[in-house]
């Protein structure tokens, strides 16, 4: 009797702690977004204001950062200096595809990006400035929409993970 309790008490709180841990992603991949477009405006700074070219303007922007995109920024640069031959775009998509697995980025954002990629690497720089400023568009709807749902999807991955839990302790008992 006291051993079922326990196995109970045990899923419950597993499925809990799962619900609470989707409720966290949901946070945190609104705060990579956030990070994103704020490493963007920087990038947009080196490019327009500064006239830097691309691989010091990413170095920058990377370097005025932290965490897993300001890694990759510096990573494209350090590439694109090296000049390996290859463009832009391939480096950046090369840089993104090793980077993804630790992004919270959805398929659809990381496509985005992937665009944005190979848009920046082969305009003059009144449509590097326009294409920056389509990107940061994006990204602002993106996290509206994060922002708008938040409170709603953490309270519901919560509380579907607790209910979850109880579910299964109730078929198991």
């Amino acid at each position: 009797m006291w051993l079922r309790l326990a196995g109970c008490v045990c899923v419950t709180a597993a499925c809990g702690g799962l619900g609470f841990m989707k409720a966290r992603q949901w946070r945190e991949h609104r705060g990579q977004l956030e990070q994103l477009r704020k490493m963007i405006y920087l990038l947009r700074g080196e490019i327009l204001y500064g006239r830097a070219p691309l691989s010091e303007a990413l170095e920058r922007a990377g370097k005025k950062s932290d965490g897993p995109l300001a890694g990759w920024f510096c990573r494209t640069a350090e590439r694109l200096r090296r000049q390996e031959g290859e463009g832009f775009p391939s480096v950046w998509q090369e840089e993104l595809d090793r980077q993804a697995k630790k992004l919270l980025l959805s398929r659809r954002e990381l496509q985005e990006l992937k665009d944005f990629g190979q848009h920046l690497g082969y305009l003059d720089l009144e449509l590097q400035e326009r294409t920056i400023a389509l990107y940061l568009e994006q990204l602002d709807m993106a996290i509206g929409f994060y922002r708008e749902h938040e409170s709603e999807r953490m309270r519901m991955c919560a509380s579907l993970g607790i209910m979850g839990g109880l579910f299964l302790a109730v078929i198991l008992c």
